[in-house]
Formats: C-alpha cells, sequence, structure tokens
C-alpha cells in the first residue's frame, strides 16, 4: 500500500523496510577482510572471518539470511546470488569439517530443499554422513566446539545449535533422514542441560567437562540469541515430537521472560545482558528482535513479544549506516574466562551482524504486509 499524497507517493512500511533490507544485502556482498583480527586456521592458512566470499560461520549465517529472505520475497536475484557463491566455493574446495564450517551448509540446505538441485546435493549428503559418523564430542554426545583456528576440548558452546544443529535438522528433514534430525534435537537437549541456567532463564556461553564449569558464567548476548533464533527455526525446519517440541518451546519461553526486562530504553540488549555498562550489540538485538517478532506472528510466547520485537527492529534500524552495514556489531567472540573480556570485544562490520539484521527487518517486513493487507 502506498499513500498518495500532493500528487506524490510515500512508501509503505513493508516498501521502507524492503528498500533497507536490500541495503544490507548490498553492504553484505562488499564485505571484505581488511587484515584485522587475523588469526590463522590450525592448517596455518589466514583466517577470513569478514569477506563475503569465504567459507566459514559468518559467510554462513549470512547466506542463510539471505535465502530466508529469498523464500520470503522470490526475488530470483537473490536465488542466483547465492547458487554463484555456492558454485565457486564447491568448486574451490570444501574446508575441513568443523562446527564452523558447517554453518553454510544450513543455507545450502535451504536451497536445496526449495529447488531439487541435483548440484547440491551430494555436497550435503557427504558432509551430513561425516558429521554422523565423525564429529568429535563431548561426554554425553554433544558436538565438541572445535573451529577452523582452535581445538576445544570437551567443551560445548552456545554457538553450536545454530551453527551445526540446526542444518542437520533442515538436510534431514528434506533428505528423509530420521537419524540427522534426531540427532540435532539430540543436540538441542545436551546443550540445554549444561549451558540453559535455570535462575534466569537464559543461557551461558560454555561449558567444559574438564572441571565441570561454565567458565566466566557470561550470559552473553549474541550466544543467547542464537538459542532464541535457533529453538524457533529448529522447529520449523523439521518434524519435532511433541513432547521435545513443548520442552524446548518452554526453554525459549523462560528465556524470552528474562529477556523482556533486560531489554534497555533504545530498544537494544548489551553484550553482557545482565550488565548496563557493557555497550549495546547489534546482532544480538537483530536476532532477539527476529525471534519475538516470530513467536508474537506464531502465538508463542508472552504477549508482550511483539512490542519489544517492535523495538528491537527500530534500534537495529537506527544502527544501519549510509554504506549498508549494520553498526555497533561485536566481532566473533572467543570463550571468555572472565566478563572483562565480553566487554573488551572489538566492534566490526560482518556477514552475522547483516544477517541478523535481514532476518529481523524481514519478519517487520512480514508484520507490516499483514497490517497493510487488513487495511
Amino acid at each position: 500500500m502506498r499513500l498518495h499524497i500532493w500528487g506524490g507517493t510515500v512508501p509503505s512500511s513493508s516498501e521502507k523496510l524492503r528498500l533497507e533490507i536490500m541495503h544490507l544485502v548490498e553492504g553484505m556482498t562488499r564485505l571484505r577482510h581488511d587484515g584485522r583480527y587475523d588469526e590463522p586456521n590450525l592448517d596455518g592458512t589466514a583466517g577470513d572471518y569478514i569477506s563475503f566470499d569465504s567459507w566459514e560461520w559468518p559467510q554462513g549465517v549470512g547466506l542463510y539470511g539471505l535465502v530466508r529472505l529469498w523464500q520470503h520475497t522470490g526475488d530470483d536475484s537473490l536465488r542466483h546470488t547465492v547458487e554463484d557463491w555456492y558454485e565457486r566455493r564447491l568448486s574451490a574446495g570444501l574446508p575441513p569439517m568443523n562446527v564452523n564450517t558447517t554453518a553454510p551448509m544450513l543455507a545450502l540446505s535451504l536451497l536445496w530443499r526449495e529447488t531439487r538441485d541435483t548440484r547440491w546435493e551430494a555436497p550435503l549428503s557427504a558432509w551430513a554422513d561425516r558429521m554422523m559418523q565423525k564429529m568429535p564430542r563431548t561426554p554425553e554426545g554433544g558436538f565438541q566446539h572445535n573451529v577452523s583456528d582452535r581445538i576445544n576440548d570437551d567443551e560445548l558452546w552456545d554457538d553450536t545449535l545454530f551453527m551445526a544443529a540446526l542444518f542437520l535438522a533442515s538436510y534431514g528433514q528434506t533428505a528423509g533422514r530420521r537419524d540427522c534430525v534426531d540427532e540435532a534435537v539430540r543436540q538441542f537437549l545436551v546443550h540445554t542441560r549444561y549451558l540453559g541456567d535455570p535462575h534466569t532463564g537464559l543461557w551461558f556461553h560454555g561449558w567444559t567437562f574438564e572441571g565441570r564449569h561454565n567458565f566466566a558464567r557470561a550470559l552473553w548476548a549474541r550466544g543467547n540469541a542464537w538459542i532464541t533464533v535457533g529453538i524457533l527455526d529448529l522447529i520449523e525446519l523439521a518434524e519435532i515430537d511433541a513432547p521435545v517440541r513443548d520442552f524446548l518451546l518452554g526453554v525459549f519461553e523462560a528465556q524470552v521472560e528474562a529477556l523482556l526486562k533486560l531489554q534497555a530504553p533504545s530498544g537494544a540488549w548489551h553484550t553482557l545482558l545482565d550488565d548496563p555498562q557493557s555497550y549495546e550489540e547489534m546482532s544480538a538485538t537483530a536476532g532477539f528482535g527476529y525471534g519475538l517478532m516470530k513467536a508474537a506472528r506464531l502465538g508463542i510466547g508472552p504477549k508482550q513479544c511483539a512490542s519489544a520485537g517492535q523495538r528491537a527492529l527500530a534500534a537495529v534500524r537506527a544502527n544501519i549506516g549510509s554504506q549498508g552495514f549494520l553498526g555497533n556489531v561485536s566481532y566473533g567472540t572467543r570463550m571468555g574466562h572472565d566478563l572483562q573480556f565480553y566487554r573488551d570485544i572489538p566492534i566490526q562490520p560482518t556477514g552475522y551482524g547483516q544477517a541478523l539484521a535481514i532476518l529481523c527487518l524481514t519478519e517487520g517486513m512480514i508484520h507490516a504486509d499483514q497490517i497493510e493487507e487488513a487495511a
């Protein structure tokens, strides 16, 4: 819907969001590594967690945002962007498998679900088989959070569920591989046991079986956002047995109850959720905004989800710069052994920041579309 004023037009709320989303897409595809925070991989190659044209977890999250946007809009230019990316990267050869290098497989599984393009079937199947058979595990069968530049013996991180478990759920559902879906569910249950804080309803960043503790007991915002997004998307991507689905939605609702109390007046959340002296962080805010608005649309969670999600959406939009980059995004965050570590994480535009903003604004656009259709 457009409002006609003095012979001209005023873009509707939905159209404004669509333009901002495409600005974010352009920003993400322009991201290039600038030499900062360069951490070599275990094989000695240079790590690249910023450039769009690299196979790592930030790019994987970015591609997920693009595929989700394509699913909603039907814009074939987005599909071509994603397909071209995968063609280039698969031709160049895949990196060694770990939790973070699994992240790009999630968007590819959704692309295959929608198109059934035979180009994608073999790499998806091979990667899933290797995960099921060879992914290093902690006691009780959790995926050990190994990454490209570090082995994290006997450690569980909340990032793992989004980066690895969602792929198994999505691929398993599409391929008729119930073993993969069940493994994804198992990972959510094991991680809930060790990372969910029963006192607050929030999640700790990590757990180690060596010494059996939660490191700094950091209630880290982006880690919690992976959970907010991950639980809702898990139950959307795969058929989950009712008792487990209800359990995980209870975990989600407990987290949301805590998040609603911690939202800053700006609509954002702090990078340490319970520390108002830590900076307001936009990738987490975008993830929470997406999850809260989606929960409201699905009729899940407290009634305040809708308004809190809209405030988060406004905060995210206020932090999109003229070049299409989401500002105030904290760089990739290792496991901290004290809380100051999280307060000191530098700010850097990233693919995951762009993607979480795209998800947030897309959910906002769905909401605006519904209002305009009803008007």
